[in-house]
């Protein structure tokens, strides 16, 4: 069993940063692939990035492709996004996400944290 709690959104202006945290309990965090999604109101979720569980591989959306970075620290049980050159449609609510490996189901969803991008 994995918790996920996010944190770091907020409001910000486009062309600014933020860095979305994502705090995992439990002995196996290093196991498990992370990813992160977003959900805009009205729109369906997006598959944003993804990082494998040594962080070795990385998949990023075209939509961020270039703007944003996940990284993982596994000793501290932690993923992170940074988002940099932010735009007013990356406002949405964003949710961390863990599977046990490539191709099987995101067994574990955070709570989600708003990230708004005001023009």
């Amino acid at each position: 069993q994995v918790q996920l709690v996010e944190s770091g959104g907020g409001l910000v202006q486009a062309g600014g940063s933020l860095r979305l945290s994502c705090a995992a309990s439990g002995r196996t965090f290093s196991t498990y692939t992370m990813g992160w999604f977003r959900q805009a109101p009205g729109k369906e979720r997006e598959y944003v990035a993804r990082i494998t569980s040594g962080g070795g591989s990385t998949y990023y959306a075209d939509s961020v492709k270039g703007r944003f970075t996940i990284s993982r620290d596994n000793a501290k049980n932690a993923v992170y996004l940074q988002m940099n050159s932010l735009k007013p449609e990356d406002t949405a609510v964003y949710y961390c996400a863990a599977r046990r490996s490539l191709g099987l189901p995101w067994d574990y969803w955070g709570q989600g944290t708003q990230v708004t991008v005001s023009s």
